[in-house]
């Protein structure tokens, strides 16, 4: 397997790991509960659901709905300014650990993916060649053979949805 194909099906595992925590964060820890959600409060349109990590998750993990979950790297992947999060997930537990975010901003995906390779080549990530994977604009980072970062953004209506999923040491995840 070529180094390139590697990065690929790395940034690849960790937009799925993200996609799946995201989704974790949706779903029950005790079978027939229903997540916890806050009533949106009067004017603000918006509300906010925790939940439980899934009992096949590692016990370090927390994910949340419409929010930057608690002990989320943001030194290492801030938002960007003006986005709306979706959902965000940790897990320092894991080895390596990883952060996933998803979120949206009235933005073309090249103004994500600029934001997020100016801040991530500052930290001494590498970008990896390749700025797509099929029509989903992906970008890919490496540190230290070890740490990988992939942003991966879809535009539809002047709203770019983006997932930014990464794998790396637990030192670099505050």
């Amino acid at each position: 397997m070529t180094v390139m194909r590697h990065l690929k099906a790395t940034g690849l595992a960790a937009l799925a790991t993200g996609a799946m925590l995201a989704v974790a964060a949706c779903t029950p820890s005790v079978p027939g509960a229903a997540p916890s959600a806050s009533a949106p409060s009067p004017g603000s349109g918006t509300s906010t659901m925790t939940a439980s990590a899934s009992p096949t998750a590692s016990p370090g993990t927390s994910a949340t709905v419409g929010k930057i979950v608690e002990g989320f790297p943001e030194k290492l992947l801030p938002l960007i300014p003006g986005a709306t999060v979706i959902s965000s997930s940790f897990d320092k537990a894991a080895t390596p650990a990883t952060a996933a975010l998803v979120a949206s901003i009235p933005s073309p995906a090249a103004a994500v993916v600029d934001f997020y390779s100016q801040h991530l080549q500052a930290q001494g990530f590498k970008a990896v060649p390749g700025d797509a994977v099929g029509a989903v604009t992906s970008k890919d980072f490496v540190r230290n053979d070890t740490e990988t970062v992939n942003v991966a953004v879809v535009e539809a209506a002047g709203v770019a949805t983006f997932t930014i999923g990464a794998n790396v040491a637990a030192e670099s995840a505050k």
